[in-house]
């Protein structure tokens, strides 16, 4: 996966944290990251396809999911429930949304979000794809982008 691919996925979470939930967000490294293993139990997956295919995962921490989804919905959510999970499902729809705009040579399609829960929960990424991994921290908590994408040979 080329920088010039992950990049607008980097600038739309900063984004996404700081117009929807107006936080700011500070990177970690990144690296190439066995897709099997999740670091926090709630992951928003979008797919991408079109002239090239990839799944983008914004993994979170249950405190990150509750607090966004609380000021998402304006209300004090303390237990994960459907309204969480939407709010993680929009979440990723917006981050693969604005990354799609920036990425329009690849004539891209973005999926329906999905989102898997639970500890050690899996998300398959393209067979051809390494996951790219970039942990961040925010004042709602820890949470990490994952991105594999890959454009047609």
């Amino acid at each position: 996966m080329k920088a010039e691919h992950i990049n607008p996925f980097l600038s739309s979470v900063a984004s996404t944290f700081h117009t929807m939930l107006g936080t700011e967000v500070r990177r970690g490294p990144m690296s190439l990251r066995d897709p099997a293993k999740k670091s926090y139990p709630i992951s928003g997956v979008i797919g991408l396809t079109g002239k090239a295919v990839g799944t983008v995962v914004i993994n979170l921490s249950e405190e990150v999911a509750l607090k966004a989804a609380s000021a998402l919905l304006m209300d004090d959510i303390r237990v994960i429930n459907d309204d969480v999970l939407d709010a993680v499902g929009e979440l990723a729809n917006v981050i693969a949304g604005q990354a799609k705009a920036e990425l329009e040579q690849y004539e891209l399609s973005v999926s329906l979000p999905n989102v898997v829960t639970g500890d050690n929960h899996r998300v398959r990424f393209p067979s051809s794809s390494s996951p790219v991994c970039v942990p961040f921290e925010t004042d709602l908590g820890p949470l990490q982008l994952e991105v594999g994408f890959e454009t047609e040979v």
